[in-house]
């Protein structure tokens, strides 16, 4: 019986979120604002609704129990805003992230892009034997919404890029962490495949 959570930053509807993971393959499903529950789940999903800066907020009281649950293994999963969350800091905010990953958060080069960048780009898949995109082919095409992007430290975190105005790392994927900077939820066929594996990643483990 897989039990996935998923944290409500208070920022939107997180309904095609908790729809997808239950459709694809989590038995439950709960949205939760606080984390000291965290031991009865199975996997946390950090959405990609929000502002960095009340997000932060939002999870400050609970950010050892988020450490001590990385460190124990959990399966996390952080799409967009909840990717840009798990790292030092971000040009959309003051405040600092939660520093689980090595890197900062940019804003998009709005000289030579649109932003906030919204559509279908494809994915450069670099990381061979990724468990999060498993069974996804080379160039598949998933869904964006968002005006900042990641930079992280180390480079063997990136699983997949695309390129938007230039290379961009989209997919990251550390043992237990794994994040995107597009929104499987709303990316079809394969977005559902990312979710079916992240399911199948936290039922192993």
């Amino acid at each position: 019986m897989t039990k996935i959570a998923i944290f409500d930053f208070g920022a939107g509807n997180l309904f095609n979120l908790h729809q997808s993971l239950l459709g694809n393959g989590a038995h439950s499903v709960d949205i939760i604002r606080s984390l000291r529950q965290l031991g009865n789940y199975d996997g946390l999903v950090l959405p990609g609704v929000g502002n960095f800066d009340s997000a932060i907020s939002s999870m400050q009281k609970d950010s050892g129990l988020l450490n001590a649950a990385v460190d124990k293994g959990m399966p996390i999963l952080g799409i967009c805003l909840g990717l840009e969350m798990l790292f030092d800091k971000s040009e959309e905010g003051i405040l600092e992230g939660l520093k689980v990953l090595d890197g900062d958060v940019l804003m998009l080069p709005r000289m030579k892009v649109k932003v906030p960048h919204i559509g279908w780009n494809n994915l450069r898949i670099v990381k061979t034997g990724s468990n999060l995109l498993k069974g996804i082919p080379q160039d598949s095409w998933v869904y964006f919404v968002h005006s900042y992007h990641i930079e992280p430290q180390d480079d063997k975190l990136i699983a997949a890029v695309t390129e938007y105005g230039s290379k961009l790392p989209v997919v990251i994927e550390r043992s237990n962490l794994f994040g995107t900077q597009f929104h499987p939820e709303k990316s079809g066929k394969i977005g559902a495949q990312i979710m079916k594996n992240f399911v199948n990643i936290c039922e192993k483990n």
